[in-house]
C-alpha cells in the first residue's frame, strides 16, 4: 500500500474507534452496537480494492481486539473484519466513483449481517456461547438497521476522502490527455474554420478546386497561343 493511503487508513480507523468505544458503546441501545469501525473499513475497501480492504480490514479488527474493553481472544474481530474487507473490494468499480446508492446500501446490510454471523460462528468454534444467551435474531436486525442508519453520514465521506488524497498518474494522465484533444480539436474548428471530421472533405474540395483553376489556365494559355 502506499504511504498517503497507510496514513489515512490509520488515522481514520483510530478516529472510528475511540468514536465507537467512547461514545456509541455507552448509548445502551437495544441490541448490537453501532459499527463505526466496520462502515469505516467498507468504505476504504470500495475504493483501495480487495487487497487494502483485507489489509485495513485485518489492522482495524486486530486494534479493536487489543483495545480495551475487549472481552474476546485477540483476533477474532480481525478475522472478521479481513474477510469483510476483501468481500467489499472485490466490489469495488472500475472507475472508482460510485453511480447510486443502492450498491453500498446493499454492502452495509450484507456486511453487517455478515459480519455479525461469522463473530459468532468464530465465537462458538472457540467455545464463546454468548451470542445464544443475547440472541443472534435481535443482534442481526438491530446491527443491520443500526449500521444502516449511520451509513449516509459515514460511508461517503470515508470513500471521498479516500479518493482526495490518493493520486492516481494514470487517471491524470487520461484526463491530460482528453483536455489535450479537447484543446486541440477546438483550436482547428475555430481558428482554419474546418471541421476536425470533416478534413478528408476538405482536403479533396481543395485538390478539385486547384485541378479546376490549372484546366482554366491551361485553357487561358490555348486561347492566347491561337
Amino acid at each position: 500500500m502506499r504511504l498517503n493511503r497507510i496514513l489515512l487508513s490509520t488515522a481514520l480507523v483510530v478516529v472510528a474507534l475511540v468514536i465507537q468505544v467512547s461514545v456509541l458503546s455507552r448509548l445502551h441501545l437495544p441490541g448490537a452496537v453501532p459499527d463505526l469501525l466496520l462502515l469505516t473499513v467498507l468504505g476504504l475497501a470500495m475504493v483501495y480494492g480487495h487487497v487494502g480492504g483485507a489489509l485495513i480490514g485485518f489492522g482495524a479488527g486486530l486494534l479493536a481486539d487489543l483495545s480495551p474493553p475487549a472481552d474476546h481472544a485477540a483476533g477474532r474481530y480481525a478475522l472478521v473484519l479481513c474477510v469483510i474487507g476483501y468481500l467489499a473490494g472485490l466490489i469495488k468499480p472500475e472507475t472508482g466513483q460510485v453511480k447510486s446508492a443502492t450498491g453500498p446500501m446493499a454492502v452495509v446490510v450484507a456486511a453487517a449481517i455478515g459480519s455479525t454471523l461469522l463473530y459468532a460462528g468464530v465465537g462458538a468454534l472457540v467455545g464463546d456461547t454468548a451470542a445464544r444467551h443475547v440472541g443472534l435474531v435481535g443482534l442481526l436486525i438491530s446491527a443491520a438497521v443500526y449500521d444502516l442508519l449511520l451509513a449516509p453520514f459515514v460511508v461517503p465521506v470515508i470513500m471521498a476522502l479516500a479518493r482526495r488524497t490518493d493520486n492516481d498518474p494514470l487517471a491524470e494522465t487520461t484526463s491530460a490527455s482528453k483536455k489535450a484533444t479537447d484543446i486541440s480539436s477546438g483550436w482547428l474548428s475555430s481558428g482554419t474554420g474546418l471541421r476536425v471530421g470533416g478534413q478528408r472533405g476538405a482536403l479533396g474540395g481543395l485538390k478539385v478546386r486547384a485541378r479546376t483553376r490549372s484546366t482554366r489556365v491551361g485553357r487561358i494559355k490555348g486561347v492566347k497561343r491561337l
